[in-house]
């Protein structure tokens, strides 16, 4: 039995090819794929039937790059630097987390992620100092209805015969059979973070077990930069699918290559200027042909909503030296933050635009109200003045996750209370 789903008479905007507003029409749904879009679509029997009248129509969210495991210790390191993060929150308060502390903070923040329209997010951990804390990361994504990519990033040591078999058990018990919303990619601390020899064996374990690579490459200063790349290129590693995040340092002959060999980037531009980690590469990847995505990165140090990163990301491009930004639009802002984020993640055939057959990822968006009425450009309005509560609904498969401005199938406050608890034990001196 077909279960449809048609969204009526909403502000239409699309991603593909590239960002376009369709005017008044229909989204309309089935068995949670988007089957049509266009005006006065005609109601299957039996379809539920949402309003879209005063409302903005557009695929949801895709955030590139975010450590949901932080979710409970937001905003503990403002107008701070990157080593300063390094040592407060990997060397200091990561190793207090406790597998439920994990499990927590990751539902929090994938709901956080839905609640503002975000319906994907890889999910970058390097919690993983347990098995049980890698288990109470996937089991929080899977319970959110977030579409994720869990990164999975070896934590128990520098053991690298123990990192191939947890890797792998990781691999075995749950992704071996593709099913729901959650895959899995490596994440990787070589070349850049942890050195050569951890690389190789990461890189070459993810070529056996056929996982994608999500990497911080090209963020540590142009030496580090370069000599990355070229190992990644000496070990004939670059042709490998792989992210690379924090690109800020590559040269435009870097991002030809990284494009040639079929890498992608993801740009943190508010936590990137905020830890003065770089200039952000959002536009100088996408000028070089990078498929390139948006990400929040951290709410330790930065916002957690995809408005935010919109914004940081349009307003650092456009503010480069002589106008050398100002090619870069509200459109290609959004574009990173959906069909781009998709491209970015791998998952362009699934998400990130309205094309019929794509999984129904979706949000609605109110504009019957202050920051949004009397908006004369969509695009412009969603990238420069929406915000988290101007999200009305949210879709993810088909399936309603948010409904008239309230998330579904969840007990936030007790999970709030959870949060507020993990997060004053963890802050604890």
């Amino acid at each position: 039995m077909t279960t449809s789903l048609l969204l009526r008479n909403g502000t239409v905007i699309d991603t593909a090819p590239a960002p376009g507003v369709l005017g008044r029409a229909d989204v309309l749904v089935e068995d949670g794929r988007i089957a049509a879009v266009g005006p006065a679509l005609a109601a299957p029997a039996g379809a539920e039937v949402l309003d879209a009248t005063g409302r903005i129509v557009m695929p949801g969210f895709v955030d590139t790059h975010r450590h949901t495991w932080q979710t409970g210790i937001r905003a503990i390191l403002p107008d701070s630097t990157l080593p300063a993060y390094l040592q407060r929150v990997l060397g200091e308060l990561a190793p207090r987390y406790r597998p439920d502390d994990v499990y927590t903070g990751t539902l929090a923040g994938a709901l956080e992620c839905l609640d503002s329209g975000i319906t994907t997010v890889v999910d970058w951990s390097h919690i993983m100092f347990s098995p049980d804390h890698t288990d109470a990361d996937i089991a929080a994504l899977r319970a959110s209805g977030v579409r994720a990519v869990f990164g999975y990033c070896y934590g128990g040591g520098g053991d690298l015969d123990a990192l191939t078999a947890e890797t792998a058990r990781v691999r075995r018990e749950y992704f071996d059979t593709p099913a729901g919303t959650v895959s899995m990619w490596l994440a990787a601390l070589g070349p850049e973070i942890a050195g050569g020899e951890r690389a190789l064996a990461e890189w070459r374990l993810a070529r056996d077990l056929d996982l994608p690579v999500t990497v911080h490459m090209g963020g540590h200063g142009a030496e580090s930069a370069a000599r990355g790349l070229a190992f990644l290129e000496d070990n004939g590693l670059l042709g490998h699918p792989a992210m690379y995040v924090h690109a800020n340092f590559y040269t435009d002959d870097a991002f030809k290559r990284i494009a040639a060999n079929g890498g992608t980037v993801s740009a943190t531009p508010g936590v990137e200027a905020a830890l003065g980690i770089g200039d952000p590469a959002t536009g100088r990847s996408h000028a070089a042909g990078v498929p390139t995505g948006l990400g929040a990165d951290t709410v330790a140090s930065g916002p957690g909503d995809m408005f935010g990163v919109m914004r940081a990301a349009y307003f650092l491009e456009r503010a480069r030296p002589g106008g050398a930004g100002t090619w870069f639009t509200t459109a290609q802002a959004l574009r990173a933050a959906t069909l781009g984020g998709a491209e970015t993640a791998g998952l362009a055939g699934v998400t990130g635009s309205l094309t019929p057959g794509k999984q129904a990822d979706l949000v609605v968006l109110r504009t019957d109200s202050l920051g949004m009425a009397a908006a004369h450009d969509p695009i412009a309005a969603v990238v420069l003045s929406a915000e988290t509560r101007h999200v009305d609904t949210v879709i993810v498969g088909g399936r309603v996750v948010k409904r008239a401005g309230v998330l579904q199938g969840h007990d936030v406050p007790s999970l709030l209370s959870a949060l507020e608890a993990s997060a004053g034990r963890l802050a604890a001196a």
